[in-house]
């Protein structure tokens, strides 16, 4: 006992950000039960509650308070860990092998650690202010902090106090403190995670004052923070993703190219845009339409919710033909009923609308119009609200465009069915985005609903929300905002995070450089969806035969990648990890890549370098270490662990891929409705000086049953290959579903960079017919692949 003594000690000691401590605040006891413990003090009480050995939940009650037990964001239940703390003379001690909570007597002050490793430490604590609550922390002077949602501040976003109040930031370009998404959460370099689970708007300062102090200031509601963390970055991600959901699967054709413009005005205009992609033989999955489906002009319709006859005289016809070419039809909705739209008297005279302080009806002024706004909250309202999209699902709408959900203007004495505006703001579009998910559940249970919004709360992702980075500027600058924004937002959860390609807002005139680096770096976003202003089009099919080309090479690679970007998919969903990842995924030490952006891991296996300035002519680029990176495109090596100045071509952006990385790809189709894996490629990039073992997978399913995986209906394919004695070596498996029927399939294995100097092929050990491609240095080896047996091939070098 009284080396444990001596050990917290020095640990307290050792720190000296703990110093900082509530001298108001005094211990008075505690009591345990069913894995949480309740701390009494002078002003109120603490209940610690651990999830499991990497989360620990901490409640603030102040005396005369009740506990608001609702969260918004959490799914996980905890475990039933049986613990007892342990109790010694001034430290209460709360451990796990991963999570310790140390709790000193005297001063009072909680401390949280992680296998022994100190994280931070509440300072005051909760404190009462005339008009906010606050609860901050001790935090080391050298931790980088991510975080608050989307912003645009640089990857470090130490030194900011972050507004909590989603609102739209029209045309930004290099530096939006407040944006559509804001998040009451904060991530670590020392890979940890404090989450602050209240919904009511507020402020994060991540140590604006330069105090090593964190802290998280609301007008009220819960003092709930959980603080969750993990031996590495996967660890944190798979963590919080369980702590706030997984993202649902979408549907297969998410990954493949859209239409979209702002707007289109008729079904002729519509039908003729994409006749256009189907002639040009541009491969495309859906076309979005704006708000002119319920309206001839801009402002006075919003809230009509109906076809306009006269623009659009056969919608449901039009709606199946597009089926009919591959391609899906997504309508936009907004929450606001204009006092001049169809359904204005309906939603007043029902109580469907937010309320004034007299209980009527609150209607003002916005860009649209005078308008009134769907009280969600209200169950009569959600249901009202749901019958409109289930009409439209019913006549064929593949997918909603939820649009203004911050919301856009939103009145503080607003008064919601559950409270005020400003305590439900933040969660308007969550709840909104939940609304149509369980809607979908329930009455369109065999169909992966698609829902694209821009404003929600930590955790969206559980309701299937593909957020995306709202108004930016058609500029060079908005385009350089845009892989911090889906970094960000993908290490917070938000992993469809995505941008406008080409850009939205503005632009006096085409500027095709421009256009095409964003969509060439779209083909490594999670959607890719150019959408823009339409005076300037964002479709490709519309500008100059150069354009094009480039163009439809980008989105012909983009769906050549499906087998690979729909694993990625399926791994997101299960493990939580982002299709795009920060260079510090792969190097958690070093701190010169702590606020990198520029550069990120698309997966595991690619690494990718968007050009992000006009007129680049070379740019240079670190290759992170432990392996080598082959250029897609050259096939040049470059060793990990070093940085090099690479030549800039006008036909591609640099992309690399790891060496003895095993990526599934296929031929460019027309629409994800042609996608099969009965025939694929499997490109393995050969280093004859990096023999490490490596793997690969590829997984499949129908791509729309909704939880595929866990029905079992579902194949996932390994690759494995292993170098020795002279012999690579790959090793085909597959783990096949008990309600999936799986298929033959006729794979073509490529080596990449591989000498014409190798003995032997065998597949099966039987010798094979191979071709050489001697300007490529590489090797085709076809293989049939019988379902459900495994296969081995042999290069006998």
């Amino acid at each position: 006992m009284r080396k444990i003594k001596i050990l917290i000690v020095f640990l307290l000691l050792s720190n000296t950000f703990l110093l900082a401590q509530n001298s108001q605040r005094t211990f008075k006891g505690f009591k345990e039960s069913n894995s949480q413990i309740e701390v009494n003090t002078n002003d109120g009480k603490y209940i610690l509650k651990l999830y499991n050995e990497n989360i620990v939940e901490t409640t603030f009650i102040p005396i005369g308070d009740s506990i608001l037990i609702k969260s918004h964001a959490v799914v996980l239940e905890p475990k039933k860990l049986l613990l007892k703390p342990e109790v010694n003379d001034n430290t209460l001690i709360y451990n796990t092998k991963g999570i310790k909570v140390i709790i000193q007597k005297k001063p009072f002050q909680i401390s949280y650690y992680y296998k022994n490793k100190l994280l931070l430490s509440e300072k005051n604590g909760y404190v009462k202010t005339d008009s906010t609550e606050i609860i901050d922390f001790n935090i080391s002077s050298n931790e980088v902090l991510y975080g608050g949602g989307a912003r645009v501040l640089g990857m470090n976003r130490r030194g900011n106090r972050l507004q909590l109040y989603n609102k739209a930031h029209y045309g930004y370009e290099t530096h939006s403190e407040l944006m559509n998404f804001t998040m009451p959460l904060v991530m670590s370099s020392n890979i940890y995670a404090v989450h602050f689970d209240n919904a009511p708007i507020g402020f994060l300062d991540l140590d604006s004052k330069k105090n090593n102090t964190l802290s998280y200031e609301t007008i009220g509601g819960r003092k709930t923070y959980q603080v969750i963390a993990g031996d590495k970055w996967e660890d944190l991600m798979f963590q919080y993703t369980e702590l706030t959901g997984k993202q649902p699967l979408p549907p297969r054709w998410t990954f493949g190219n859209f239409s979209s413009r702002f707007g289109y005005h008729s079904e002729k205009e519509t039908r003729e845009t994409v006749q256009k992609f189907i002639d040009l033989g541009i491969p495309l999955d859906a076309v979005i339409i704006d708000i002119y489906w319920f309206g001839a002009d801009i402002k006075g319709h919003m809230g009509n919710l109906e076809f306009l006859k006269d623009s659009f005289p056969t919608p449901k016809k039009m709606i199946n033909d597009f089926k009919d070419l591959g391609v899906k039809t997504i309508l936009v909705t907004e929450p606001f009923i204009l006092t001049t739209s169809k359904l204005w008297d309906e939603a007043s005279k029902n109580n469907f609308l937010g309320k004034n302080s007299n209980g009527e009806p609150y209607s003002y002024d916005f860009y649209f119009g005078n308008t009134g706004i769907v009280d969600i909250y209200n169950p009569k309202a959600k249901n009202w609200f749901w019958s409109i999209y289930k009409k439209y699902i019913k006549m064929g709408i593949s997918g909603w465009w939820g649009d203004l959900g911050e919301p856009e203007v939103h009145p503080s004495d607003l008064i919601h069915e559950t409270g005020t505006a400003d305590e439900v703001h933040n969660i308007y579009g969550h709840n909104w985005a939940e609304l149509i998910y369980k809607g979908y559940q329930k009455d369109f249970p065999d169909q992966r609903p698609f829902i694209l919004m821009r404003a929600g709360y930590s955790g969206s992702q559980q309701f299937g929300m593909i957020p995306w980075s709202g108004d930016v500027n058609r500029s060079w600058g908005g385009f350089q905002a845009q892989p911090e924004i889906a970094l960000q937002m993908s290490m917070q959860g938000m992993s469809y995070m995505h941008s406008d390609l080409g850009g939205f807002a503005g632009g006096d005139k085409f500027d095709p450089e421009l256009y095409i680096r964003w969509l060439q770096y779209g083909v490594f976003q999670p959607v890719f969806r150019p959408h823009a202003q339409e005076h300037i089009p964002s479709e490709p099919v519309f500008h100059d035969s150069k354009t094009l080309a480039i163009a439809k090479k980008a989105i012909e690679l983009r769906y050549s990648l499906l087998p690979y970007n729909y694993t990625l998919a399926h791994n997101n969903n299960q493990t939580g990890m982002p299709f795009m990842r920060p260079l510090f995924f792969a190097e958690p030490k070093n701190k010169a890549l702590f606020e990198v952006s520029n550069t990120y891991l698309w997966g595991s296996d690619f690494l990718i370098s968007p050009i992000l300035k006009s007129g680049t002519k070379h740019q240079k680029i670190y290759f992170p270490k432990n392996d080598n990176w082959i250029d897609f495109y050259t096939e040049e090596k470059f060793k990990g662990g070093s940085t090099q100045t690479i030549s800039i071509h006008q036909e591609y952006i640099p992309v690399f891929v790891r060496s003895g990385a095993i990526i599934p790809m296929i031929k460019p189709i027309q629409s994800a409705d042609l996608y099969t894996t009965k025939k694929f490629e499997l490109h393995y990039y050969y280093d004859k000086y990096n023999t490490k073992d490596s793997f690969g997978e590829l997984y499949n399913d129908d791509g729309k049953t909704p939880n595929s995986y866990k029905k079992k209906q579902y194949e996932l394919l390994k690759f494995e290959s292993k170098i020795s004695n002279r012999m690579l070596n790959f090793t085909f498996k597959s783990n096949v579903g008990s309600n999936y029927k799986s298929f033959n399939k006729d794979v073509d294995l490529i080596i990449h960079r591989i000498d014409n100097n190798f003995k032997k092929v065998l597949v099966d050990n039987k010798p094979v017919k191979y071709h050489w491609d001697k300007n490529n240095k590489s090797l085709i080896i076809p293989i049939k692949w019988l379902k459900n047996k495994p296969v081995i091939v042999t290069v006998k070098l």
